[in-house]
């Protein structure tokens, strides 16, 4: 019950203020009134709330909802539970039971509490967009009509399998690199900012016999210790200004191309881009999905601009009456013999077998590209390491030869 303050006349014109309980504000006024007392002000105490630590908690550890791994699991024991016979409500209802994500949770529970009032699961699906994207719920949808949804939650499951790997083995290959120049950069400025202003002291007086990579790295470290904030916050500029560019059409379109450029990492790029792609279609013309929604689901789950733009050119041709392969006969993106199998594809009228088989042997060629790469960047990488810190190791002891060989 919430608490007013009131200030109020007397019958004898004295002016009286306090506190009092009432449901509502006017149940507060027609009880002063009842005493006989002229209500002049009539205010809500605010009143402190306890914080919910544990709700505080569960905020804390939810996470920003379901990984693809969670996803993967899920789709895993639906279709073994649907394939035992249990219904979908109660399928639903015996995960969400075991999961100990809260934000997940809530979500199967909301699907849940849609197949419950009518809705099909394709349709619950929908509603939650962030986490089941357009080719899950199409496939779904093609398997409520056809009614083989446990075999197709089976495909979903594969398709997810597959992608996870596909990714994981990408980050590895990023990953990898990124340590090593993290590495480079941390040692070098360690040596720049710790180990050569030790020497400086060594070095003062005796400038013009020193070499000139000891002068440029004295400079640069006397430089970096005092002014070490003007690279970082470069840093911060360049990073900020990056993550701007990119958000923008012509900015993201730049960055695509340069990804499907640039040299060592381009073949594993576009390989990723290709079988995403391809897999990604097929997996759908196989559901059952017509060819126009499966072109705009690929176009979305591309990944990268140029397919995106590419596909939507090709689903635009096919709406006009146009066969698939017509819109890529003359674009630089997919190989010249993807092209022909395509085309093979349509005349047979097992396009979607044909794209799986291009799918699984793109698959195959980023796997060897991500190996390539690794192959070759791995042994740059330390040669450049190595020469940078040797560089700045012969610095520090080509003077102390020279000085020492003086003195003698």
């Amino acid at each position: 019950m919430p608490n007013y303050r009131y200030q109020v006349r007397a019958a004898t014109g004295a002016i009286d203020t306090g506190e009092m309980m009432a449901d509502s504000a006017a149940a507060a006024a027609a009880t002063l009134r009842a005493q006989n007392r002229q209500v002049m002000q009539l205010v809500p105490i605010a009143r402190t709330r306890k914080i919910d630590w544990a709700r505080v908690w569960e905020v804390l550890n939810a996470g920003s909802g379901p990984t693809q791994k969670d996803i993967l699991d899920f789709t895993t024991q639906l279709a073994v539970m649907v394939r035992a016979g249990i219904n979908v409500r109660q399928a639903l209802e015996g995960i969400a039971e075991q999961q100990s994500k809260p934000v997940f949770k809530r979500i199967l529970q909301q699907l849940r509490s849609d197949v419950e009032s009518g809705k099909s699961f394709s349709e619950a699906l929908a509603r939650h967009p962030r986490h089941f994207n357009a080719l899950y719920v199409n496939m779904v949808r093609a398997s409520e009509m056809s009614g083989s949804f446990a075999r197709m939650l089976d495909r979903i499951a594969a398709f997810l399998q597959q992608q996870l790997e596909t990714r994981k083995m990408v980050v590895g290959a990023s990953i990898y690199p990124g340590v090593i120049a993290t590495m480079a950069i941390g040692v070098t400025i360690f040596l720049l900012t710790f180990v050569l202003p030790r020497f400086a002291g060594v070095f003062e007086g005796k400038e013009e016999i020193l070499p000139g990579p000891t002068t440029f790295l004295m400079g640069l470290s006397s430089w970096m210790v005092e002014w070490w904030w003007i690279p970082l916050c470069g840093l911060v500029v360049a990073i900020g200004g990056f993550m701007a560019i990119v958000r923008t059409g012509p900015g993201l379109s730049w960055w695509d191309r340069l990804r499907l450029r640039v040299p060592l990492f381009g073949p594993m790029f576009r390989a990723l881009y290709v079988s995403r792609s391809l897999q990604t279609m097929g997996e759908l013309l196989n559901a059952g999905v017509p060819v126009l929604d499966s072109l705009v689901v690929t176009s979305d789950i591309s990944g990268n601009t140029h397919y995106r733009r590419l596909w939507r050119c090709v689903g635009r041709s096919v709406r006009e009456g146009k066969r698939i392969n017509a819109e890529l006969k003359d674009t630089q993106l997919l190989p010249r013999s993807v092209v022909q199998m395509i085309a093979a594809g349509e005349e047979s009228g097992r396009l979607g077998e044909v794209l799986e088989e291009i799918a699984r042997y793109y698959v195959r060629l980023l796997k060897d590209a991500i190996k390539t790469m690794t192959g070759m960047i791995e042994p740059l990488l330390i040669v450049a390491m190595g020469s940078l810190v040797g560089f700045i190791a012969m610095a520090i002891i080509l003077p102390i030869f020279k000085m020492s060989s003086i003195v003698s």
